[in-house]
């Protein structure tokens, strides 16, 4: 018995005939006939009523029809795991990271991922966040870690990975060193020094202001975290960044930014279409290495700050 004497006799069985059996699967009327008899033989049971002008199933094609359905899905379910199988064997993905990037778990998830599944091709893509977003919803990245402000865009499905408010570093010798916090107006008053537009921290800090009403004069911009940090610590203004970002860092003063909600969001985000296997494969080792699990952007906050994770661009 072969799998093709399986389909004709599904095939016979649906259609109620020979003829019409034959046109579906595009051979002839005498061949499906011959391939039937043939089944019939082999399991010593007739199949089908031909006395009537419609064919008919008999008891026993009944209880085959019910087997044969059986074989075929299994057969199918076969298939699709050899071809998982095989796409994690080959295969190649495009991951974007924002500009800069300084998360330790990615990297780490990247490398387990490689190591798992050498066959795979990975490609890097640095970018700002907006721009990493929309190639994601394009389908030319297959999975990006960017930064928002609240939350990750919700059009995309997202892994929430880091969550924090944002911060200022300024000098001892700033104005604003005096004191452990910051009022937004006070801050505003001083020269400030941010990443560009189309990068998370940067969209915090514009929603921070234009929920009072203010619009931020930044002196100057930098694309990445160190380099806001380095032009801060010579003197050339208030550094807005994130809470990890400024932690610890030497020569600069970390102060906390009192007066609004907004808060910084790292979020590694693909589109809801259902992940092919070397991408779910992907995200199963970047929720190992961040402790997360899978999410829709806007959902409930994930962990405020995954282990080693400092919130970037």
């Amino acid at each position: 018995m072969e799998l093709r004497h399986l389909r004709y006799f599904l095939a016979v069985a649906d259609e109620g005939g020979f003829t019409r059996a034959a046109a579906r699967l595009h051979v002839s009327q005498p061949g499906i006939s011959a391939q039937i008899a043939q089944l019939e033989r082999e399991l010593g049971a007739v199949l089908f009523d031909r006395s009537a002008r419609a064919v008919r199933l008999t008891e026993a094609g009944e209880l085959v029809r019910r087997h044969a359905r059986q074989v075929l899905a299994a057969e199918r379910g076969l298939r699709a795991a050899v071809d998982e199988l095989n796409a994690l064997v080959r295969g190649s993905l495009v991951v974007g990271m924002i500009m800069a990037c300084t998360v330790e778990p990615f990297f780490a998830a990247l490398a387990a991922f490689h190591r798992a599944h050498p066959g795979v091709a990975l490609r890097l893509v640095e970018d700002d966040s907006d721009r990493l977003a929309a190639r994601v919803r394009e389908g030319t990245i297959d999975l990006a870690l960017i930064g928002a402000a609240h939350r990750a865009p919700e059009d995309l499905a997202a892994r929430e990975v880091v969550n924090e408010p944002l911060a200022v570093a300024v000098p001892p010798e700033h104005p604003l060193a005096a004191s452990d916090s910051v009022t937004l107006d006070a801050l505003l008053a001083h020269p400030l020094l941010c990443l560009p537009p189309g990068t998370g921290i940067r969209a915090s800090l514009d929603a921070a202001c234009a929920e009072h009403g203010l619009v931020p004069a930044v002196a100057m911009e930098a694309n990445a975290p160190g380099a806001v940090l380095h032009l801060a610590a010579r003197g050339l203004g208030a550094a807005v960044l994130s809470a990890s970002m400024v932690e610890g860092v030497p020569g600069l003063r970390a102060l906390r930014l009192d007066g609004t909600a907004v808060r910084g969001v790292l979020a590694l985000v693909t589109r809801h279409a259902p992940a092919a296997p070397a991408l779910a494969a992907l995200l199963a080792h970047c929720d190992d290495a961040f402790g997360t699990g899978p999410g829709t952007a806007g959902g409930p906050p994930r962990p405020r700050r995954a282990p080693g994770a400092r919130a970037s661009a």
